[in-house]
């Protein structure tokens, strides 16, 4: 009873606190003898729950929500002081100058160029490579840089992982130690922009099983014929890895054919839906020849190929990470500031279970790749082990980012919530780099030892 009437005094004392034009306004809406009444038959603990939500509205302070941070086991503090100032120095650089111009370019389906020269400052590119001006640095820290890219735009991680990994990665994996020096230096400063050429418009998962495009040696050079497709930077790019079967022997070789060789011809593609920054290209090649000395000396065979796409695949998973943590962050972030019912939707049941499910799966993935470059920084990277990172990273980027959309309903289809974007992109970073069936392929036969390849 006693504290039914503190409550009740301190609801009179809070009433008498309204000005007259407050209390007339609060009549119009409500009968203020009935509510008076309806407040009489109230439990102590219901009073109490009341008197509490009062207070808080009347406190004039509008409630501080947790910070939104997706690594929520803190897995970036592991890196050491200086790994963990580039990551964060690329965090800044992302939000700075990527995140305010990210929904426009997407949009135009165009690549902002002027940004090259930023990103070169950035000093990253080949940044796990010994020498040729590369860090030499870890590839835990490669895939924390490529989380944070794709956390604010999936088509600028693309962009720099063709650049850095499969083109770069291709002439330090492949390449003689002349074309390293000639070649490796310029692209780590971004003066040279490099593309990988290996998928075709008829052979994308069969590629190991024979190439279409083809190369055969005339003297001192080679000739090549075919078509490449989806091949990202392409239209821009100075030199690109082509790779094709050579007609002698069947076995895969790699070549570095130069935007201004003859017979090279680069067409943009049109309509994407996803990564629609990303420059990607239809390559023809007709009696392209290719000067001996820019045939990568050390790729003989489609294991040579494979190589590299070991290394980048481990970055794929990374950029799944960045896609589904940019889409929860940005869930979370809209959750407390949208209002129905008089209150943020971070508040209602069914809006937390989502996120509580969006977080332990990508707390999972986070988890997972982080383990998956320790193994490549110990030399013990294998391909069933990229292949499972991709498949399971990549499956729970499509939940998060469908949760998230979900999340903000109806704003969720306009490209300035961002959550259109990243639903869109999830679905290109889900087939690129090895669909979820021949990835799944790949584990299955290092668990079973029986290839189940056609």
């Amino acid at each position: 009873m006693k504290t039914w009437l503190n409550s009740f005094s301190t609801m009179r004392s809070l009433l008498q606190n309204i000005d007259l034009k407050a209390v007339q306004k609060l009549s119009q809406k409500v009968d203020l003898n009935e509510m008076m009444g309806v407040v009489s038959k109230m439990s102590e603990d219901d009073l109490a729950k009341m008197m509490k939500f009062m207070k808080a509205g009347t406190s004039g302070k509008k409630k501080e929500h947790p910070p939104v941070n997706g690594d929520f086991y803190s897995l970036g503090h592991t890196l050491t002081p200086e790994d963990r100032a580039i990551q964060l120095k690329v965090r800044e650089f992302m939000e700075r100058e990527i995140r305010p111009i990210a929904n426009e370019y997407w949009n135009k389906a165009q690549f902002p160029m002027h940004i090259i020269p930023k990103f070169a400052e950035l000093d990253i590119c080949g940044l796990t490579y010994q020498g040729y001006g590369c860090a030499g640095r870890s590839a835990l820290l490669e895939g924390f840089i490529a989380m944070e890219m794709a956390r604010v735009d999936t088509s600028m991680s693309t962009f720099f992982g063709v650049h850095s990994g499969l083109a770069m990665g291709s002439i330090y994996l492949c390449g003689s130690e002349e074309q390293k020096q000639q070649w490796l230096p310029p692209m780590q400063r971004m003066e040279v922009m490099g593309a990988f050429g290996l998928t075709e418009p008829e052979v994308g998962s069969g590629v190991a099983g024979g190439l279409t495009t083809t190369c055969r040696r005339e003297g001192d050079e080679w000739v090549l014929n075919g078509q490449k497709k989806w091949i990202g930077n392409a239209t821009f790019s100075d030199i690109t890895v082509i790779w094709a079967r050579n007609v002698a022997d069947n076995q895969v070789r790699g070549f570095i054919v130069r935007k201004d060789n003859p017979g090279f011809v680069a067409e943009k593609m049109e309509d994407k839906m996803a990564l629609r920054t990303v420059q990607n290209a239809l390559i023809t090649l007709t009696d392209c020849r290719v000067p001996e000395a820019d045939r990568l000396q050390n790729a003989n065979s489609f294991k040579d190929t494979a190589k590299v796409l070991r290394m980048t695949r481990a970055g794929v998973a990374w950029q799944a990470v960045g896609c589904a943590r940019g889409a929860y962050e940005a869930a979370l972030k809209y959750t407390t500031q949208r209002q129905q019912f008089g209150r943020p939707i971070a508040g209602f049941q069914l809006v937390q279970d989502l996120l509580v499910t969006m977080l332990g799966d990508l707390t999972a993935m986070q988890t997972m790749v982080y383990r998956l470059s320790q193994l490549q920084d110990q030399g013990e990277l294998a391909d069933e082990h990229a292949s499972l990172a991709k498949v399971f990273c990549t499956l729970r980027m499509r939940s998060i980012v469908d949760h998230a959309r979900e999340l903000f309903g109806g704003n969720g289809i306009l490209l300035e919530y961002d959550i259109a974007r990243f639903v869109a992109d999830a679905e290109a970073i889900y087939s690129y780099e090895g669909t979820k069936e021949i990835n799944s392929l790949i584990v299955g036969r290092a668990i079973t030892g029986e290839s189940a390849f056609v």
